[in-house]
C-alpha cells in the first residue's frame, strides 16, 4: 500500500514519463508543486494546457514560432544564401548563441535511426529539398551531431541534393565525436562553425 495519497503518486507518476526524470525525482517535484502553493500549481497547469494553442512549428524552417513564420524566417536581415540544417530546436539556440550564423535553418526534428525505426519519412527531409529547390540558397550548411546518426543523417541530405546547384558544408570537426551540440560551450561550437568544410559530392 503505497504511503502517498493517490493525487501525488498519480503527479509523480506524470512527471517520472519526462526525459531524465527518475521515479525519486518525480516525488520531489511533486513535493515542490504542492508546497508551491495552489496558485504555483495553477501557473502551471496553465502554462502546459496553453502549450499546443500557442505554439505552433514554422510552415518554413520548422523551429518553433507562434506565428506562420518564426522570428528568424521573417527578419529581412537573415542571409538567405546560407541555410543550416540542424536535428532540433536545441541546436538551433546553440548555434544562435555563437552569433557565428547569420543564415537561416531548416530544423529536420530527428536523425535517421533504422534501429529506432526513424527513415527519411519521419524527419522535415522532404521539405528541404523542395525549400532548397525554391529558394535555392548558395550554401548548405549541415550542421548535425558528430555521431553515426548524424553522419547518417548528413551523408543522406548530401545524396538528395547534389544534383542541384548548392555549396554543400559540414560543421567542423572541432565538435567531439558523440556530443550533442546544445550541451558544447559557445567557443569551441564558434570555431567548429567559422572551419566548416565542403562535403564530397
Amino acid at each position: 500500500m503505497s504511503q502517498l495519497p493517490r493525487a501525488m503518486e498519480r503527479l509523480a507518476l506524470q512527471l517520472a514519463r519526462l526525459p531524465g526524470v527518475g521515479e525519486r525525482s518525480a516525488q520531489r517535484l511533486a513535493f515542490h508543486l504542492l508546497h508551491r502553493g495552489r496558485d504555483g500549481c495553477h501557473d502551471l497547469a496553465h502554462a502546459l494546457a496553453t502549450l499546443h494553442d500557442e505554439v505552433r512549428f514554422c510552415e518554413r524552417c520548422h523551429h518553433l514560432s507562434t506565428e506562420p513564420l518564426c522570428p528568424i524566417c521573417s527578419d529581412p536581415r537573415r542571409d538567405g544564401r546560407v541555410l543550416a540544417v540542424v536535428e532540433g530546436v536545441a541546436d538551433l539556440l546553440a548555434i544562435e548563441r555563437t552569433a557565428e550564423h547569420s543564415g537561416r535553418y531548416h530544423v529536420l526534428h530527428g536523425l535517421l535511426s533504422p534501429l529506432r525505426g526513424i527513415g527519411p519519412e519521419e524527419l522535415r527531409l522532404r521539405s528541404l529539398y523542395e525549400r532548397v529547390q525554391r529558394e535555392q540558397p548558395e550554401e548548405i550548411l549541415v550542421a548535425l551531431p558528430v555521431s553515426i546518426e548524424g553522419e547518417a543523417t548528413a551523408a543522406y541530405v548530401a545524396s538528395q541534393l547534389r544534383r542541384l546547384p548548392v555549396r554543400l558544408s559540414r560543421i567542423a570537426s572541432g565538435v567531439p565525436q558523440g556530443s550533442e551540440l546544445e550541451y558544447i560551450d559557445q567557443a569551441t561550437l564558434g570555431r567548429a562553425l567559422r572551419g566548416r568544410q565542403l562535403m564530397a559530392s
